[in-house]
């Protein structure tokens, strides 16, 4: 079954073999043996679909040759034969049939986009994506031909997120992506790419580190989360406030899964969803691994310390994910809510969740153990520096984590410990 994901899959294209083309999760494609480039690509839907793939220019072009069951597949070959052989000749049917039918506005492209290369991309960035470029460029540009989109017209999108420059320059950046797949797969002219011409903001770099003194107030507070309660206060009067809790009583106690993710993402010096989305059959507290089959980087292998794996055997396996929803077996979505509540008892300001991570990465930094040690500790490495060595302890990251490990969690267990 396996090998129906691989794009160059072949097979003689026939109604009987088209219509014994499983249905999966995935689309995929399977082509011809006999006529290359005449395919058939099917859909998670269960759509099939007859094409064929040429290149010409050294850009390689699709053409639709029709869906299957009003199209048969001796119709498709024999269309599929007839563009091949125009091709042959120097013509280019998928532009002829582009200009035929009008040049392609600037909506229809962003959904093509979406489709034809929105399934290679992650999940998230995808939803980003269309999120950005559905919610601030097609409600102003999407009624215009996209090769008349000009930089003026986007600039003026940009220039309303100047509020945002962050915002503003990832829309402009996925706007230029939507135009360089668009001239690569034909449906613009090559070299149109009219994000190229807006300036972007300028973008302060902000790495903040939690001092010594700050971690200790981090401890502190965490340890009266799950504990004691952090107060609340609210702005109530007349007779609203006759009815609010004692001031003694307005207090809110953090699950151990909340302080403890919080632990985690300073302790490791994961991203945010690296932890949310963490499984426990993903965690390996034997060898002292976190064993991440997807993360921004592709798949990694992340090494505990000691402190870590202190965390970890200290919470209740309650589902399938470590740092459990409201349902136990789905994720937490976010910990903005409680962060803000655990950030301001602990005076620690702008502080981001993120931050956990740079101040992971300057301990290590600043115990000198340089930056190939750290970058792979953080998961800034590809794929390839999974670790399946059977002698992980004696691995200089390892030693590395455990110092790391050691001096965060003995900063948070001052004041904790009442040291």
């Amino acid at each position: 079954m396996d090998a129906i994901f691989r794009l160059d899959w072949p097979m003689k294209i026939t109604k009987r073999s088209v219509d014994a083309l499983a249905v999966t999760q995935r689309r995929y494609f399977a082509w011809d043996d006999t006529l290359p480039g005449f395919g058939v690509r099917v859909e998670a839907s269960g759509r099939k679909t007859f094409l064929c793939r040429y290149r010409l220019g050294g850009v390689r072009r699709q053409y639709s040759l029709g869906r299957y069951g009003p199209v048969t597949a001796d119709q498709a070959r024999t269309e599929a034969r007839r563009v091949l052989g125009a091709v042959a000749h120097g013509a280019d049917p998928s532009s002829d049939r582009q200009h035929q039918r009008g040049a392609i506005r600037f909506a229809a492209l962003v959904d093509v986009f979406l489709e034809g290369h929105g399934p290679k991309l992650k999940p998230r960035t995808r939803e980003d994506y269309a999120s950005a470029l559905t919610k601030h460029v097609v409600p102003l540009v999407g009624h215009i031909p996209a090769e008349a989109v000009t930089p003026n017209d986007l600039n003026t999108i940009h220039v309303r997120l100047a509020e945002y420059p962050h915002r503003a320059n990832r829309v402009m950046a996925y706007v230029g992506s939507v135009y360089s797949w668009a001239a690569a797969h034909g449906y613009v002219a090559k070299g149109i790419n009219p994000a190229s011409g807006v300036r972007r903001f300028r973008e302060n770099g902000r790495e903040r580190y939690l001092t010594g003194e700050e971690l200790q107030r981090l401890g502190s507070v965490l340890h009266q989360a799950e504990t004691q309660g952090l107060p609340w206060t609210v702005n109530a009067s007349g007779e609203t406030a006759r009815h609010l809790p004692h001031e003694s009583h307005r207090r809110i106690v953090y699950p151990r899964h909340v302080t403890g993710a919080i632990r985690l993402l300073l302790l490791t010096g994961c991203r945010l969803r690296e932890i949310l989305n963490l499984r426990w059959p993903e965690v390996d507290l034997e060898r002292g691994l976190l064993l991440l089959p997807d993360s921004k980087t592709g798949r990694k292998t992340v090494i505990l310390n000691a402190a870590a794996v202190s965390v970890l055997a200290s919470l209740e396996r309650t589902g399938t994910y470590v740092i459990p929803g409201n349902d136990p077996n789905k994720p937490r979505h976010d910990l903005k809510r409680p962060w803000d509540h655990i950030r301001a008892a602990a005076e620690l300001g702008d502080v981001r969740l993120h931050d956990l991570r740079h101040t992971h990465a300057s301990i290590g930094a600043g115990a000198g153990f340089g930056l190939p040690i750290v970058g792979r500790l953080l998961g800034h490495a590809s794929a390839a520096t999974t670790q399946r060595n059977a002698h992980i302890a004696d691995d200089p990251a390892r030693r590395a984590s455990e110092a790391i490990g050691a001096y965060l969690a003995g900063a948070l267990d001052r004041v904790e410990s009442g040291a």
